[in-house]
């Protein structure tokens, strides 16, 4: 039976024309049912011959969150927003998932409020799919901006539900753990990082403190830290990389580099295609009682459907089961 992903049509930088597109997309190619959440006539202006595809259908809502709006007041005051009745879908089993690329608060209040939280578990935290130089698999950066200012005993929940999903998502039978930090030894960072290093160091697959530099790096599985400094480094690596290819590609560019520009251009955007945004996937909203992925604001169909995959992924494989397994048994220790 295919998995109903309810998407909003009408969250993101680039909606709804390429969120409408992702949606056709990943009705055609994912073995998914899409239900297209927003204004019915809007949506309609970008679907083939205006009308609903197999295994597409509309759901209607007359108001959208905009990217500025305040999370917490929108979601309240708009109940009949796309975003809002997407996770009203998904609470009332209409759809078995949640898929957003609008303003990420307020993805993540509406899912608070339709989903509820996972027994034992204080905050959700976007855990964030970064690739691996040279590696065929990715590590999770978690929070990547959910909640910017936690207590220590809140980065060992999203521990302990990274490394369960880490089994999951990326594959691997025993994730190691880490907390991003400004140095290796134990007494390096700030109060809270110097507060949860002994509580993290409990939790099954820890290895200690990583820095920076080793995002994108075989370093750790699963990399925990608060969502101010988590947003903050996501958005200087997606940065240093965007910077990175705009040298190698101006200096491909010039005359004396002709003859051997083309091939190499194309070698090397094989080879960057899994560092591309589009191509990582949607990030799952750990610590709610449902299925909720965030994909970036500026996503392409590309990227809402790799997004919808991964949703699909997390429903077929009862990721939330999972995780609700992995807090009970660390309420249980506690």
């Amino acid at each position: 039976m295919r998995p109903v992903i309810a998407l909003d049509a009408m969250g993101g930088d680039r909606a709804p024309a390429q969120i409408v597109a992702g949606g056709v997309r990943a009705a055609a190619e994912l073995d998914v049912e899409i239900l297209l959440v927003g204004a019915p006539d809007v949506i309609a202006e970008h679907l083939p011959d205006g009308v609903p595809p197999d295994h597409l259908e509309v759901l209607a809502a007359s108001e959208v969150i905009a990217m500025d709006d305040e999370p917490a007041s929108a979601v309240r005051a708009k109940k009949d927003s796309s975003l809002v009745v997407g996770a009203r879908a998904v609470r009332d089993g209409r759809a078995a998932a949640l898929v957003g690329a609008g303003n990420t608060g307020a993805t993540m209040a509406a899912a608070l409020l339709g989903f509820g939280r996972i027994r034992g578990v204080h905050r959700p935290a976007i855990a964030v799919p970064l690739p691996i130089f040279g590696a065929a698999r990715a590590q999770l950066l978690i929070d990547g901006g959910a909640t910017v200012d936690p207590q220590p005993e809140w980065l060992v929940e999203w521990a302990i539900l990274g490394h369960e999903y880490a089994r999951v998502r990326l594959g691997v039978d025993e994730p190691t753990v880490a907390l991003l930090s400004n140095g290796e030894e134990p007494g390096k960072g700030d109060a809270l990082r110097k507060a949860a290093w002994p509580l993290l160091s409990e939790v099954k697959g820890w290895v200690g403190n990583v820095e920076g530099g080793d995002l994108l790096r075989a370093s750790a599985d699963v990399i925990v830290t608060d969502g101010f400094t988590g947003n903050v480094a996501l958005k200087t690596v997606e940065g240093a990389l965007a910077g990175l290819a705009g040298l190698v590609f101006g200096v491909l560019d010039e005359p004396e580099w002709a003859s051997v520009a083309g091939p190499l251009k194309l070698r090397m955007l094989d080879a960057a295609a899994p560092l591309l945004p589009d191509n990582t996937g949607g990030a799952l909203l750990l610590g709610v009682d449902g299925v909720c992925v965030i994909s970036h604001g500026a996503s392409s169909a590309t990227a809402i459907v790799n997004a919808v995959r991964v949703a699909r992924d997390c429903v077929t494989a009862r990721v939330i089961e999972r995780l609700t397994g992995a807090a009970r048994a660390r309420a249980g220790r506690d």
